[in-house]
């Protein structure tokens, strides 16, 4: 692109006042043709470049889009390689089953931390509607619009919130 630029510059250089008071109009206008067509062809030039620029972030947007879970599906591998490896126990007690279910619940939570995924956990909170869905009302000693009990905890991703914790509230006597 930037001979292409060098060109034009010197076929404008070569078409200067002192080289056309010499020139006959003949070559003049051959000259100025010769100059409209690389100009022409600098102008195809760019257009080819930036359509091949416009593809390419477009193919790199499609390949992000395709693989931008491949990191956080490859940290939820090994928690299902925990939970199949605990299926696959023959002669398990209650206790190994809940030792090997917390050691899961674990590597889980730490999964999540490493993508910023926290969870919302609202008890005796002030009920917030933007990070809590209220399910029912109920009588209780505490404050009105209080988080009385969480029925389902919520999530929020980079403080975004995934899903919002399902609760009840203490309503007004």
């Amino acid at each position: 692109m930037q001979e292409n630029e060098n060109n034009q510059e010197q076929s404008l250089n070569q078409t200067s006042p002192e080289s056309t008071e010499n020139a006959t109009p003949e070559a003049r206008i051959t000259e100025l043709e010769a100059a409209l067509e690389e100009a022409k062809a600098a102008v195809l030039y760019t257009r080819a470049e930036a359509e091949n620029i416009r593809r390419r972030s477009l193919e790199d947007i499609d390949k992000a889009r395709k693989f931008a879970l491949e990191k956080f599906s490859g940290e939820l591998l090994a928690v299902k390689d925990s939970l199949d490896a605990a299926l696959a126990v023959d002669n398990a007690t209650l206790d190994s089953y809940k030792n090997g279910v917390e050691l899961t619940a674990k590597q889980l939570l730490s999964v999540f931390e490493k993508f910023n995924i926290a969870e919302i956990n609202p008890a005796g909170e002030k009920f917030d509607p933007n990070k809590h869905q209220a399910i029912s009302a109920v009588d209780s000693d505490q404050e009105p619009n209080t988080v009385v009990s969480v029925l389902q905890k919520g999530y929020t991703l980079n403080e975004r919130v995934l899903r919002p914790a399902l609760v009840m509230v203490a309503k007004a006597k």
